[in-house]
């Protein structure tokens, strides 16, 4: 097949990687038998094409602009896959997030008579006003999402969590869940003897501490959605009782300043070690030191951090969204912005080891069967070919 994926952001050889790792990992597995090229919007910071992951890049650069400059992205992109088309006819396109890509993907499928997927891949469907997060908050996001979903063929959503939220507005005929997948050959349990414990030092190196019995990890940007302020107040709850407890919070953001201000008002700032940013490659050592990995967030589409930990063995625990209620019984998930349950949950696992293997052995298990890379290229190929057998 000819495949026309359109991303708001993909990698580039020379700059920043703009695509989440997940997606980087499903484009390679596709180009290895099918020709792919990458339609990206706004990053890289470039406006050219070039070869990578075994796909075709090219690459708008349209960066920030927004307004009225919006609508030459769109036609300047619709332009260039027709142009391609010309070329060589695409059998089928895809747009990766259901506002500016999928509008793209479903007005150039139209034009060119090829059916159009688009993906759910983050807030398009909500608006949190309260911290400023949802692609609903913007009237030019909602005309575009709800194009895009009038025209798609199909619908994919990360989570079931996300399905539910999708099906309000996509007949159930066409919304499937079909998420992005993770690396179970990277993020497994298994380490090398010579792998250093990422936890040996600590937020004051002049006045060392003993290393603590009980670590926390949690990872993700330093930003409203994440909700860290309500992982640290529920860490504060913890620590009361349970003093050999360190908290990890792995990823950088707007938020940190504040959120360490924050540790140091509630008491808990020998308590909590923010390790930065860390390179996807190294992410596996975290979570198998972790005694226990925490998700925040006030919405996810699907947490593909939570897999990589659950890949990785290590027993999670959060809120009710994205996959979370797929891994974990309903004891282990708390809602929303809840400090007191969220301190429940992770309470109710330091004190029963027991329970924690078990979390840990079955949620890994739940991601090998519906999660894992292979399977989730498999069934996108098998949603693909069933399109293109259709009628055109």
């Amino acid at each position: 097949m000819r495949l026309a994926l359109i991303t708001p952001g993909y990698a580039s050889p020379d700059e920043a990687n703009f695509a989440i790792p997940a997606l980087t990992d499903t484009v390679r597995a596709l180009a290895g038998r099918h020709d792919v090229h990458i339609f990206t919007l706004r990053y890289p910071h470039r406006h050219d094409s070039y070869d990578l992951d075994g796909a075709t890049v090219h690459a708008f650069g349209w960066a920030t602009r927004g307004g009225l400059s919006r609508v030459r992205l769109v036609q300047t992109a619709v332009a260039a896959i027709r142009r391609e088309h010309r070329r060589q006819p695409f059998d089928l396109l895809h747009g990766l997030w259901a506002d500016e890509p999928g509008f793209v993907a479903t007005t150039a499928g139209r034009l060119l008579g090829r059916p159009a997927v688009v993906s759910l891949l983050g807030g398009e469907l909500v608006g949190l006003r309260d911290i400023g997060y949802g692609g609903q908050l913007s009237r030019s996001n909602r005309l575009l999402t709800d194009r895009a979903l009038r025209s798609a063929a199909v619908i994919t959503a990360g989570s079931r969590y996300l399905a539910q939220i999708a099906a309000a507005r996509v007949p159930d005929d066409r919304l499937r869940v079909l998420p992005l997948g993770v690396d179970t050959t990277l993020f497994t349990p298994t380490k090398s003897a010579a792998t250093a414990n990422p936890y040996a030092t600590s937020n004051t190196p002049d006045t060392p501490r003993p290393t603590p019995h009980f670590h926390v990890l949690h990872v993700a940007s330093l930003s409203p959605v994440k909700d860290q302020a309500t992982l640290l107040r529920a860490l504060a709850i913890v620590a009361n009782a349970h003093p050999e407890v360190h908290l990890h919070i792995v990823g950088t953001g707007p938020l940190k300043a504040a959120l360490l201000t924050q540790s140091g008002e509630l008491d808990i700032a020998d308590r909590v070690t923010f390790h930065g940013e860390v390179s996807h490659d190294a992410l596996p050592d975290y979570y198998r030191a972790a005694d226990l990995f925490v998700l925040t967030s006030r919405y996810e589409s699907q947490s593909l951090v939570t897999l990589e930990a659950a890949a990785c063995g290590c027993p999670i625990v959060g809120t009710a969204v994205g996959v979370l209620p797929e891994l974990l019984d309903a004891a282990h998930v708390a809602p929303t912005g809840d400090a007191t349950a969220l301190a429940t949950a992770i309470s109710a696992l330091i004190v029963n080891p027991q329970e924690r293997g078990r979390v840990a052995s079955e949620s890994r298990a739940r991601v090998l069967s519906s999660f894992g890379l292979d399977r989730t290229v498999a069934e996108l190929e098998l949603l693909y070919l069933g399109l293109c057998a259709g009628p055109r």
